[in-house]
């Protein structure tokens, strides 16, 4: 199974000046939904060839602030380095990958 990779903030940054594309999602470890969002995008990894990374927002309070999040699990469509789209209700795979093909498709 593809494990997607834990950003820091170099990882962040360097992402979004390159003008990246792909998803980026914010959890903390003990947020129960998190687990199961966080799991649902593992098997996305596996099926989509997209750029995705995790970060744990407990490390990054600044962030939430930064992107507007307001809750956890968070996902945030980026492309050309900028976001657009922000989603929190993960809703299933297909759901998922409805909304990566309007996106990138």
């Amino acid at each position: 199974m593809a494990i997607m990779n834990e950003w820091n903030r170099n990882d962040l940054t360097s992402f979004l000046e390159n003008g990246g594309n792909g998803l980026l999602y914010f959890y903390t470890p003990m947020c129960g939904t998190c687990q199961l969002a966080g799991k649902m995008l593992e098997v996305i990894k596996e099926i989509a060839p997209i750029d995705m990374g995790k970060m744990n927002l407990n490390f990054y309070p600044d962030l939430a602030m930064d992107f507007g999040i307001e809750s956890v699990p968070c996902l945030l469509f980026i492309r050309g380095g900028e976001v657009t789209d922000t989603i929190y209700a993960f809703r299933s795979v297909p759901y998922l990958l409805e909304k990566i093909n309007e996106h990138f498709g």
